[in-house]
């Protein structure tokens, strides 16, 4: 089990964010936001797969204004990104917004967010100091020069400023584009706060680089019991970053899994039956949402030989381990037959569907 750092807790809409409850998953609509209709149809798309709170883009007063009319819409929370202006804050508060979050970095005017923070404090949301460090270059603070030194002094200079406004539903993010200094930043702001924290890798870039970059940073932190919420950044489709985002908490044991789980081998020289076809064809199964396959608890071993094959096999629900034109089936830890080659497939779909 891992041992969670104690943060403070913030309600986003009907989400509780920190606090101990369970890691929430987050994504970032790529539409415009005052395109009503494609933002909703992409956030309804985003609520199916289990996406729990939303952040919007407001770059715009039009952006800001379709806040309520989305709202009317949608399951989830929404939370409005910020930055610049904060004139756009008080706008999407009005709107009914459930977060608001503010970019240090680029919100300076300290007369205006004591207006935004009044204004939070009425309606009961909670604001989000979010920093990446594209923004905090020129941040001169009195704590280090390093990047993550940057984005923790800066992060609890704002916060301070919010508490003396007596303003406590603070969620914290600090994000950088190098895993390393993304690491590093949580870890010391875990070690001088009690704010909830908004875990990511920030310009991760494309699907394959954003995967690495997220698992290992945004993962280690939760290894580390840091984080309260995630959003894994990727350069395309918002549905990938609430998918990968699920499948990391899973892999922590930080989330029930939503299907069943695959353990698979890489395949090598010893490999004597077509491992990569069976995985794809299961696989497909399970991810299919008429699929008799639906126990999320299942666990699936397709293995290809006699050394690790047998064992693994054992260990899950149910597997095979491959032999020269055959494969063993194994359910529950016990050895049940010998399947030829050319039934492997349908004879091991069918077993998997009576559990």
């Amino acid at each position: 089990m891992i041992k969670r750092h104690k943060t403070r807790a913030v309600w986003i809409g009907k989400v509780k964010v920190g606090g101990g409850v369970p890691v929430s998953v987050q994504s970032m609509t790529k539409t415009k936001t005052e395109d009503i209709k494609s933002t909703v149809r992409q956030i309804r798309e985003l609520e199916d797969l289990g996406c729990q709170i939303i952040r919007l883009a407001i770059p715009r007063m039009s952006s800001a204004q379709a806040i309520s009319k989305i709202k009317k819409q949608i399951h989830i929370p929404i939370e409005a990104d910020i930055h610049f202006n904060p004139e756009l804050a008080l706008e999407v508060i009005k709107q009914g917004v459930n977060s608001v979050r503010l970019n240090p970095g680029n919100t300076t005017n300290k007369d205006a967010i004591r207006e935004v923070v009044a204004q939070a404090k009425k309606r009961e949301i909670p604001i989000r100091v979010g920093l990446n460090s594209g923004s905090v270059w020129g941040y001169k603070g009195k704590t280090g020069n390093t990047m993550e030194q940057k984005l923790v002094a800066c992060a609890i200079e704002f916060s301070r400023f919010l508490e003396s406004l007596k303003f406590r539903d603070i969620m914290v993010s600090l994000k950088a584009s190098d895993v390393v200094s993304t690491i590093n930043a949580y870890r010391l702001i875990a070690q001088k706060t009690d704010y909830p924290l908004h875990l990511g890798v920030t310009a991760a870039g494309p699907l394959n680089s954003s995967i690495i970059k997220s698992a290992i940073g945004i993962g280690s932190l939760l290894a580390d019991g840091i984080g309260d919420t995630i959003r894994v950044s990727i350069t395309g489709t918002p549905h990938d970053e609430v998918r990968i985002g699920h499948e990391i908490l899973e892999s922590l044991g930080l989330a029930k899994r939503r299907k069943p789980e695959i353990i698979a081998c890489p395949t090598c020289g010893r490999c004597e039956i077509d491992i990569v076809k069976i995985v794809k064809q299961v696989e497909s199964l399970i991810k299919n949402p008429k699929s008799e396959i639906r126990n999320p608890k299942l666990k699936i071993a397709i293995m290809g030989c006699v050394v690790n094959g047998p064992g693994e096999a054992r260990e899950a629900d149910i597997g095979i381990a491959g032999g020269k034109d055959f494969a063993f089936l194994f359910k529950h830890g016990k050895r049940i037959r010998k399947v030829p080659s050319g039934k492997i497939v349908p004879e091991f779909i069918k077993e998997i569907k009576k559990l």
